[in-house]
């Protein structure tokens, strides 16, 4: 897939695959965009590819596809974009909803980042590197977040990690920052 910009329409990716999940609500009143939330995911764990992720955010899970699934069959989360191992990306939650991404999760003091952010998940795992397709896509689709909502042009950029410490490890030693942040300013 080749995307020179990613264009967003009342809340949708017009690029993305879109495979609508049913966990999701409405934001609260007067609600801000601040803070973008990286994770990492891969379903069955380190397994690349395959439907896990969206059975999972479609709660489809089927346990006899894994021994795995088992653990995860009754969880009812989301996220608003997938980008793949090969750069391609599926859109799950309108930015305008509340995808069910962060959990139980605080930033700067405030709770329930699901309020005020936005969910981007990365096929990969904690310990290995993630692709160079999804560094370019992942920068293309921040700076269309921080153009069509400006709440977002000076907001942070955070991994699961950083609003759920303890509890979540993701996006793992393994994302580069460092390579992020100067994709973003090209």
């Amino acid at each position: 897939m080749t995307i020179l910009d990613i264009d967003i329409e009342n809340g949708w990716i017009k690029q993305a695959k879109r495979v609508i999940s049913p966990n999701y609500d409405n934001r609260p009143d007067n609600y801000e965009l601040e803070i973008i939330v990286i994770h990492g995911i891969s379903l069955p764990p380190g397994k690349y590819g395959g439907e896990g992720i969206d059975q999972l955010f479609t709660n489809k899970i089927k346990k006899k596809d894994h021994p795995f699934y088992k653990k995860i069959l009754n969880l009812r989360v989301s996220s608003h974009v997938l980008i793949n191992r090969e750069g391609n990306l599926t859109q799950y939650v309108s930015f305008l909803n509340r995808a069910w991404h962060a959990g139980k999760s605080e930033y700067k003091g405030r709770a329930t980042c699901n309020d005020f952010s936005i969910g981007i998940e990365l096929e990969g795992t904690d310990e290995e590197g993630y692709e160079e397709r999804q560094y370019i896509y992942l920068s293309k689709l921040i700076k269309s977040l921080r153009s069509n909502y400006p709440s977002l042009t000076n907001g942070e950029i955070v991994g699961h990690s950083d609003i759920s410490p303890g509890r979540k490890t993701d996006p793992g030693d393994s994302f580069d920052w460092a390579h992020l942040s100067n994709l973003l300013l090209k």
